[in-house]
This record gives structure tokens, C-alpha cells and sequence, in this order.
């Protein structure tokens, strides 16, 4: 989906963005295409492990139209994007268990806006999303999280599997959404708990899926098999909202 406040086309405004330290979220660079300024923002992008996408002409014109794009586009950040230790530097701030959403292969950004809106609602310290198959922090994103996006970190990683790896590690316990799971009333959500979130057609990719520590299902009760990605991700925030205020009660 294309964000026109997001999108920068040309050498040389897409070599001057990375120059002036902008986020790029992802470069398009026709194939075959071979000069100076190019060689300077493929540099540039090795630099910053900036997704790349070597692609054909006609999928250049397709996201702008006319020649202005000279062989380049780029996808640019509206924010900046947090790491993964600053999302648990915030929940160690809070005196709080970290609670953390991460995102599979979620692309639509009016979803990913939505999520960080619930996300932010249900106290949740932030959110991980792969580098690729994923919307970037666009204007749209922005605009649907309602203003959530300025006060709940987005991190994005290479490698979602290795980062859960890793969190596993330092005590958090995943949990993915799907419907052939446990009801989530069921399961245990208190503690450091990560909730995943997959894409809404293809559920959680199978790596990560056996990464988890625990599959939990959504009752469903209507004709509809499925939730949208968004509203899977704040119902299930919540039952970890309604799991940490119960324990609580209970010291």
C-alpha cells in the first residue's frame, strides 16, 4: 500500500535523505540500473541495513508514475524506531513485567496503526516487527494509532524467531494467536509475556509458531472463522490486562 507522505523518488533526494539521516524503510532500485549516485545509495543502504528490493520498471511507475523516480524509490519513516532494549528498559522503569506484542508478516499500515493504538491502551511497553513482510512506520500508520504511535516504541528487528530466541532468554514467554489453540482463558498470560500476531490470511508463519511457548485461541461464536489482525491483537492484549489485575488482587 502506498503512502504518498512516505514515499521519496529520485538519485538524488533518496541519496540526500540517507544523508540526512532519515530512516528508509525500504529502497527499490531497477535492476541493471549502474552509475555513481547509485553505487553512493547502495553504500548508503549497506550501511544501514536498509531492506533492498532489486525491481523491474514497471513496478517503479506502478508506485509513481512518469520518469521522476529515475530508477529509485524509497520508503521513508515518519518516526523513529526503538530497539528492543529500550522496550525493556521501559518496562523495568515502570517496575513492570515486560509485556511486549511482536507482529508476523502484519503489511496493511492501517492495522499496524490499530495495534499500536490498543497497544498503548492496554499498558503494553512496546511493539517488534520484522524488517521484512511488514508496514513501516508511515504517515497512515501515524494517523490510525491516533497519536499512540508518540508514546509506545515500534523496534524492528531482521529476524523475529532469533529476537524471541533471545527474549527467551531473559525470562519472556510468547504466546501466539490462532485459532486451533487454547482459549486463552486457559493459559497462564502473567509474567513477561509476549503476544504474537500474525497475518490475517496465513495466521503465524510455522518458525515462528514453534518458537512460542503457548498458543491461545479467541472464542469465536459467530459465522466469521477469523479476527482482523488488529482486533485479534487487543483482544488479546487485554485478557493479559485482565490475567495481571487478577493476580494482583490476589497478593
Amino acid at each position: 500500500m502506498r503512502d504518498s507522505d512516505s514515499v521519496i523518488e529520485g538519485k538524488n533526494a533518496v541519496l540526500e535523505a540517507f544523508r540526512a539521516g532519515k530512516t528508509i524503510d525500504r529502497l527499490f532500485i531497477l535492476d541493471g540500473i549502474k552509475d555513481s549516485t547509485i553505487s553512493s545509495i547502495l553504500r548508503e543502504a549497506k550501511k544501514n541495513n536498509t531492506v533492498l528490493d532489486f525491481v523491474q520498471k514497471s513496478r517503479l511507475d506502478e508506485m509513481c508514475p512518469g520518469d521522476r523516480h529515475q530508477g529509485v524509490v524509497a520508503y521513508i519513516a515518519a518516526y523513529e524506531y526503538a530497539t528492543v532494549d529500550e522496550i525493556l528498559q521501559s518496562a523495568a522503569e515502570k517496575n513492570e513485567d515486560p509485556f511486549i506484542i511482536l507482529l508476523d508478516d502484519v503489511e496493511d499500515p492501517h492495522n499496524l496503526g490499530a495495534i499500536i493504538r490498543s497497544a498503548n491502551c492496554a499498558g503494553a511497553h512496546g511493539i517488534i516487527i520484522p524488517k521484512r513482510h511488514s508496514s513501516g512506520l508511515t504517515s497512515t500508520v501515524s494517523k490510525a494509532s491516533a497519536g499512540a504511535i508518540n508514546y509506545t516504541p515500534v523496534a524492528k528487528v531482521t529476524n523475529l524467531v532469533k529476537t524471541m530466541e533471545e527474549l527467551k532468554k531473559k525470562g519472556i514467554w510468547f504466546a501466539c494467536a490462532d485459532m486451533d489453540g487454547t482459549p486463552m482463558y486457559d493459559l497462564n498470560l502473567t509474567g513477561s509475556i509476549g503476544i504474537v500476531i500474525g497475518n490475517e490470511g496465513k495466521g503465524v508463519g510455522q518458525l515462528v509458531r514453534k518458537t512460542c511457548d503457548m498458543v491461545a485461541s479467541i472464542p469465536i461464536n459467530g459465522e466469521i472463522e477469523s479476527l482482523n489482525a488488529s482486533v485479534a491483537s487487543g483482544i488479546l492484549s487485554y485478557e493479559v490486562v485482565r490475567q495481571r489485575i487478577n493476580k494482583s488482587k490476589v497478593k
